[in-house]
């Protein structure tokens, strides 16, 4: 099995710290020029289910209720013995993605950019009138689902970028984004002592302003789901299995903290959240193709994953506790 880094030169600094790279295809969707059009089944959503980036569009697709309206191709998380970081269908029969006909998700980023040297990331949109990617902007890629696909929402479906929440949400998710959702990843790939301490302390200081802010509201909104909590619980979900041992995160795990693992948990239990949720495949990327620390391939038995499925009990934080979502007629 093929180690490959998972990160490209030009993202490791001279100081050893980590910098990801930009998103090359970052059309947004929408009805006006030049933004891509929001069509029922002109596009497949590339997914690999131990990416905290792609499961974020992947939950957010069930909650909005557009599982018919964009389909999805699952990647395996043992990435493929190629001299790059790529990802590949060999979950699928014959080893290719049943719609697209490609072994490798290189090759619909190919299509689109012959020229493209940066890493083959998901989530990635591909056009199924041309086989391209045309969307791999993850920041951005659930404020779409959640906005511009409005119309094949389905009934009911939550309002999780309510307008008078935007600015709070967006400086919220901006925070997660640099200490938490990155903030493992920096000290993960750090190439030094003094740019990995600098990540793991900025990673448990917002843990512990999260703690603070999860003490007295069930979400990090109140009493709604919103989509900062999408984006925060994708890490959380990661933590313990991965990111503690593997990115030697190790101060405190997530279970350590009685408001956030709580939190988690509740999340969890819902199925958007739980059942695109997949333990397994986490820990076999992570540790047997990820981290080159682990050059025998050894998978970690632990930690217990039943204990996620123990009742959070947070409903009293919430004024509305038989309601996890604002609810707007379509």
């Amino acid at each position: 099995m093929a180690v490959v880094d998972h990160v490209t030169s030009g993202e490791i600094q001279t100081n050893g710290k980590f910098e990801r790279q930009p998103n090359r295809f970052v059309t947004p969707f929408g009805e006006g020029g030049g933004e891509l059009p929001v069509e029922s089944g002109r596009y497949r959503l590339l997914w690999a289910p131990v990416c905290p980036w792609a499961n974020r569009a992947i939950i957010v697709r069930q909650l909005m209720g557009l599982e018919e309206v964009i389909s999805v191709g699952t990647l395996d998380p043992i990435r493929p013995d190629v001299p790059w970081s790529d990802w590949a269908f060999t979950l699928d029969e014959g080893e290719k993605d049943p719609v697209l006909g490609i072994h490798l998700l290189s090759e619909a980023y190919r299509k689109a950019d012959p020229d493209y040297h940066g890493r083959f990331t998901v989530p990635a949109v591909v056009d199924l009138q041309t086989g391209e990617v045309v969307n791999n902007d993850y920041f951005n890629l659930t404020i779409y689902f959640e906005t511009a696909w409005r119309k094949y929402h389905k009934k009911n479906a939550p309002d999780l970028y309510p307008v008078h929440l935007r600015e709070e949400i967006d400086e919220l998710s901006d925070f997660l984004f640099h200490n938490v959702n990155n903030g493992v990843y920096k000290a993960g790939f750090a190439t030094s002592q003094e740019a990995y301490s600098a990540a793991f302390n900025l990673v448990f200081d917002a843990f512990d302003v999260l703690e603070e802010r999860l003490s007295g509201r069930r979400f990090l909104f109140g009493d709604y789901i919103t989509e900062a909590d999408v984006r925060l619980y994708v890490t959380l979900a990661r933590f313990d299995a991965a990111y503690y041992n593997g990115f030697r995160v190790n101060r405190k795990m997530l279970k350590d903290y009685p408001n956030l693992w709580g939190y988690a948990r509740d999340l969890y239990a819902e199925s958007a959240f739980g059942g695109n949720t997949h333990f397994d495949a986490i820990k076999k990327h992570y540790h047997l193709c990820c981290l080159k620390t682990n050059p025998n391939n050894i998978l970690p038995l632990g930690p217990d994953l039943s204990i996620w499925n123990i009742p959070a009990g947070r409903e009293g934080l919430s004024r509305d506790p038989a309601h996890k979502y604002l609810i707007e007629e379509q």
